[in-house]
């Protein structure tokens, strides 16, 4: 089995399902027991101020007081996730995705965060998308999805409404041009 962690998932146009309707999901993890990745262009109505203050951590610095928590996926959706690069410090609860990249859930990262001493690049995300063994191979089988490489440009600089497309261009094309009929050899 091919794994796909480390790799944009991409929505093919007519996939419906609100959860991932022209989304870009990372891939944390997947091996033969499934998959485990984080959506990262749909913003939920929640500020860091709302999400920090409900947490009741003192937001010390302002300068992201107004960025926008991401819904991370259908799943566990009262559980946060930070999709970070790597520092020198060790989170309580992380899992390393590559040399680069690592997905924390513990409340020790938003505290660092919080007074400026976090992660150089990272997203906030309430939930994540899970498949279970076989389930995204069939899904892809079945057209419902692109995979490309990730771009780390593409997950921490782009506005999050160009993501899409912008993932979607990594693979030479204009995705609101593709057929849901292709063809399988």
């Amino acid at each position: 089995m091919l794994s796909l962690t480390d790799q944009f998932l991409i929505a093919m146009p007519d996939l419906q399902d609100p959860s991932f309707y022209k989304s870009v999901t990372y891939l944390c993890q997947h091996d033969d027991q499934g998959g485990l990745g984080v959506v990262i262009n749909q913003p939920l109505a929640m500020s860091f101020t709302e999400l920090f203050s409900a947490l009741d951590i003192d937001l010390i610095d302002t300068s992201i007081a107004s960025r926008t928590v991401l819904s991370g996926g259908p799943v566990s959706l009262n559980q946060g996730f930070v999709l970070h690069t790597n520092t020198k410090h060790k989170w309580e609860h992380s899992l390393v995705i590559n040399q680069h990249l690592s997905l924390s859930s513990s409340k020790d990262i938003l505290e660092s965060i919080a007074i400026g001493e976090g992660p150089e690049d990272f997203l906030i995300l309430l939930g994540y998308s899970g498949w279970s063994e076989g389930q995204l191979e069939k899904e892809i089988a079945q057209n419902s999805w692109l995979t490309h490489p990730s771009d780390k440009d593409i997950i921490f600089k782009l506005p999050f409404k160009e993501r899409w497309h912008a993932a979607a261009n990594l693979m030479g094309f204009d995705i609101n041009l593709m057929s849901k009929d292709i063809g399988h050899a």
